[in-house]
């Protein structure tokens, strides 16, 4: 029997109020037990035309990509393709980098691997300024992310510590194709998002045009802080994903898919248990599993942020509860979702 559920009251009070402000603009699912419980959208998808965005409504998802390339990963461990503890170095052929031969699909996965980011976001880099000399659209294969990152100093020898690593899942992707030998991007489509019957999800280009699709943007402000206007996300990235990031996605489709990998449909038993149990505890931080981020047994979760969006998957075991939230803007999602938290 399911725990209760939420008073849901005072977060749609405030999803209700935050967007009459123009504060939030995105699209949310509450779910309980696999059943929708609250499911709205608020706000522009685009705002030069003022096209309402809906629940069906796709979201760049940003780092939440992370959790179907740990998937595609631990398929490829399942099929023998390689193992947890096989070197992303030896695999991948990339000797005379600075990547140790000693760094694990394992660590990859869990950010215990200690290489270098293409832009470290814990030392105050912004992933949009590679792109200010480097142009947007020259990165459209998993291979042109490589130059980002494999010659810059490694951040502590392999296993030492945990640190947040977008480019360790540039490598992990990179090992999906080596085994596959196709793409990335329709591996995940065909062996992630059509098992989870995940219809509305794909690696949509930026560059061209589709339907029903989100447009990032950020808010422009004056000296005083109020709006003046706003800035598109267009050439802040590549024009389409990648492993670490910038699947497209809908809320649904987002509780479809984290509903088919606890239910075993995804990968198998022993892969799934790996998938939904925290790996490495770096200190200040909320311990790391397989893409998924953990707090104690409340709950386990990934966001994903990016200039011009922000995402998140939360799941509360106990109640059987799951929160998915898409948004425009970086900021747009997090007030709501301390909101929620108090609900649970």
């Amino acid at each position: 029997m399911l725990a209760a559920m939420p008073d849901l009251t005072e977060f749609t009070a405030t999803l209700d109020r935050l967007a009459a402000r123009d504060e939030f603009t995105g699209a949310v699912l509450v779910t309980g037990g696999g059943e929708p419980l609250h499911a709205a959208a608020y706000g522009y998808a685009n705002r030069a035309w003022r096209v309402p965005c809906t629940v069906d409504t796709r979201f760049d998802t940003a780092s939440v990509t992370k959790l179907f390339t740990a998937v595609a990963v631990l398929q490829q461990v399942e099929r023998g393709a390689f193992a947890l503890d096989t070197s992303a170095v030896d695999y991948l052929g990339l000797t005379g980098t600075t990547i140790s031969p000693d760094v694990t699909a394992h660590m990859l996965l869990c950010h215990t691997s200690g290489i270098a980011d293409d832009a470290d976001e814990l030392d105050g880099e912004r992933f949009e300024d590679l792109f200010v000399s480097d142009p947007t659209y020259a990165f459209t294969e998993t291979a042109d992310h490589l130059p980002h990152f494999v010659t810059r100093p490694p951040k502590f020898a392999p296993g030492e510590s945990c640190r947040y690593c977008n480019a360790g899942y540039i490598l992990l992707g990179l090992m999906v194709e080596r085994a596959t030998g196709g793409r990335y991007r329709d591996y995940v489509a065909a062996e992630v998002f059509d098992r989870a019957g995940m219809t509305r999800s794909a690696f949509l280009r930026m560059d061209v045009v589709e339907p029903n699709v989100a447009e990032g943007v950020e808010a422009i402000r004056d000296g005083n802080g109020a709006v003046t206007g706003w800035r598109r996300n267009i050439f802040s990235y590549p024009p389409v994903g990648d492993p670490a990031g910038g699947a497209w996605s809908t809320v649904g489709d987002l509780a479809l898919f984290h509903r088919a990998l606890v239910g075993g449909r995804l990968l198998g038993p022993e892969s799934t248990a790996a998938m939904l149990v925290p790996h490495a505890y770096p200190e200040g931080y909320l311990p790391q599993g397989y893409g998924l981020e953990f707090r104690d047994d409340r709950y386990h979760e990934k966001e994903g942020v990016s200039f011009g969006v922000s995402a998140l998957l939360r799941h509360y075991p106990g109640p059987d509860v799951t929160l998915v939230m898409l948004g425009v803007g970086e900021d747009t999602i997090w007030p709501l979702v301390e909101v929620f938290d108090g609900s649970m």
